[in-house]
């Protein structure tokens, strides 16, 4: 076909190839999007099967509204030729990247597998069977995100348009009960699915032979020899999943792709703590300037951070000079009268005592942090804030799949959407705040995240001065055998004395003051993020440790700060509103 050339409101731009079908590059004229079309041949038409199979692909991709799945938006015919109208990805098949090993380390690999099992997760919940999973039919954009697509042999629930005995795939990934011709179920693409993520980890394909026959025979009759994944550096439960998905016996095999998709984030999660390979967890470095400690990520291999020492105390002199100061008097007559204008702002400002202590919004329920003093830091020095409430419990994934279904952004990498009511992670300081913004709130200061979580009275903990790691998830609670997330509101017995949740341990948590970076600060960072960050890039604070770092005596004053586009595993947050 000779372009441009036009079909329908489409015009043809750019033929990007095929073989039944053709697919090419073209504009939507009447909403000027980019799309691709795909038409299906002269000589296919003249095939009554070839042409169902088509129509049954519009329909059964039509019908499919996933991220990680291509989407179609238009089919057609015109002079007796059917078309489909898909989104243009921008980006190159798997093949190509595991051919030219560009698939990244072993967490980027797992990330793309894990949006693979999510997608086919989906379409099997939709009662639809792909059965032709390959790295060929797996797309991976430009920016990270990854497509399923080609739904040409799909089965979708009563439909039966292979002949009998007919066997369809690819060779390669095809499931012993395939071969044979026995009906199929989602168990094939299991099995497929397990041969691809050996070829994602290894970059080889783990059968392979001259002619359909011997590669038949091998699947039927071999064992798959495991070794290569552990050599490629995959931990044993890694290789312990792809066994189970490649078994020959389909009743061996994970009953769903939603086992899958919980196992991969186990493993994930693991990576991102440290026991294989150089991961991100949270160490403690000294940074001067902060009144205390920072907690700032660096690779540590299989290493658990180390709890954070508290500030030194003053020195005896230092002490002893502040005692003879004259000016002490001045102060001391300052304070009383700040400590007297405080107590009119907690007992007597107008309206504080007509606002309702609990709020609902739409992301979650805030609680009334009432206007006064509060004593702040190491030192408890005494500090007065306005009214203000804040949520209750950090951010859940359920509210910001929410926010980006109404804003039509991504979800996170590895977004945990089986467990809504963890708190989100991997998401940036930016992102947090547009979150904020959507959801008509803000980002705590330092002062208003660490009164919340304190008190007036400065304790130690959010729920007083006796530390007992029991009431937060973190490290060293010897009743969590497994550091891990744990839902927002968990840890009742742990709130602050104005009933905010997970104060101490969870997730990090973002707030909003702008910090110069120390120089260890910048060196840790630039081992972890690619361009490396500059202290001339904003930098924003974060307080109150995570499920791995163990419960200090600091742990709700101590600072860490990170560069707004840096996201990890262990970083969340909560918003606050101003009282009107």
């Amino acid at each position: 076909m000779e372009l441009p050339a036009r079909i329908s409101k489409y015009e043809l731009q750019e033929y990007l190839g095929g073989g039944m079908s053709r697919v090419y590059r073209a504009r939507d004229t009447v909403i000027a999007r980019t799309v691709a079309v795909k038409i299906l041949t002269e000589q296919a038409c003249k095939d009554p099967e070839a042409k169902a199979r088509f129509l049954q692909e519009a329909r059964v991709a039509g019908s499919i509204s996933h991220d990680n799945i291509i989407r179609v938006y238009d089919f057609g015919e015109e002079n007796g030729r059917p078309y489909m109208v898909m989104e243009y990805l921008r980006g190159e098949d798997l093949r190509a990247l595991i051919k030219t090993n560009r698939t990244g380390d072993l967490h980027c690999k797992l990330a793309i597998a894990l949006q693979i099992a999510r997608a086919l997760e989906h379409i099997h919940n939709q009662k639809i069977i792909h059965r032709d999973i390959k790295p060929e039919n797996i797309q991976v954009t430009s920016s990270g995100l990854v497509k399923l697509m080609d739904f040409g042999i799909a089965k979708a629930e009563n439909t039966a348009l292979t002949r009998p005995g007919f066997t369809l795939g690819t060779p390669y990934y095809m499931a012993p009960e395939q071969i044979r011709g026995m009906p199929v179920t989602t168990l094939v693409d299991i099995y497929a699915f397990g041969i691809m993520l050996f070829e994602l980890i290894t970059g080889v394909r783990p059968t392979d032979a001259e002619g359909i026959e011997k590669i038949f025979e091998k699947i039927l009759r071999q064992p798959l020899d495991l070794a290569p994944l552990a050599a490629a550096g995959a931990p044993q439960g890694l290789t312990d999943l792809v066994a189970s998905c490649t078994a020959k016996d389909p009743a061996q095999r994970p009953s769903s792709f939603s086992a899958v998709c919980a196992e991969l984030e186990r493993i994930l999660r693991r990576l991102q703590r440290g026991p294989v390979g150089a991961t991100q967890t949270l160490q403690v470095i000294v940074e001067p300037g902060l009144g205390g400690t920072v907690a700032a990520p660096t690779p540590t291999p299989g290493r658990m951070p180390v709890a954070t020492p508290t500030p030194p105390p003053m020195p005896a002199q230092q002490v002893a000079r502040a005692k003879s100061s004259p000016w002490l008097i001045a102060v001391a007559i300052a304070g009383v009268v700040m400590l007297a204008a405080a107590v009119w702002l907690h007992f007597g400002a107008p309206g504080t005592q007509s606002l309702a202590p609990t709020i609902s919004t739409p992301t979650g329920d805030m609680v009334l942090v009432p206007a006064g003093s509060f004593l702040s830091g190491a030192e408890r020095t005494q500090l007065t804030l306005p009214a203000f409430y804040i949520d209750q419990t950090e951010v859940s994934n359920s509210a910001y799949a929410r926010f980006c279904t109404d804003k039509n952004r991504p979800l996170p990498e590895l977004f945990l959407k089986d467990h809504p009511y963890y708190p989100v992670v991997n998401i940036t300081y930016v992102d947090a705040q547009e979150f904020a913004k959507w959801a008509g709130k803000r980002l705590p200061t330092l002062q208003e995240w660490e009164k919340a979580a304190r008190g007036r009275d400065g304790r130690v903990y959010p729920w007083g001065n006796e530390r007992d790691p029991r009431r937060a998830n973190v490290l060293d609670n010897p009743d969590r055998k497994t550091p891990d997330l744990m839902p927002v509101d968990s840890f009742p017995e742990g709130a602050s004395p104005n009933h905010v949740l997970n104060m101490a341990g969870n997730v990090w948590e973002f707030t909003d003051e702008l910090r110069t970076p120390s120089d260890a600060a910048l060196k840790s960072f630039a081992r972890l993020m690619t361009p490396p960050p500059t202290a001339g890039e904003p930098w924003y604070t974060y307080r109150g440790g995570a499920y791995d770092t163990k419960l200090t005596d600091n742990v709700l004053w101590e600072t860490g700060s990170v560069p707004a586009r840096y996201k990890a595993f262990n970083i969340g947050f909560r918003c606050v509103r101003d009282v009107k």
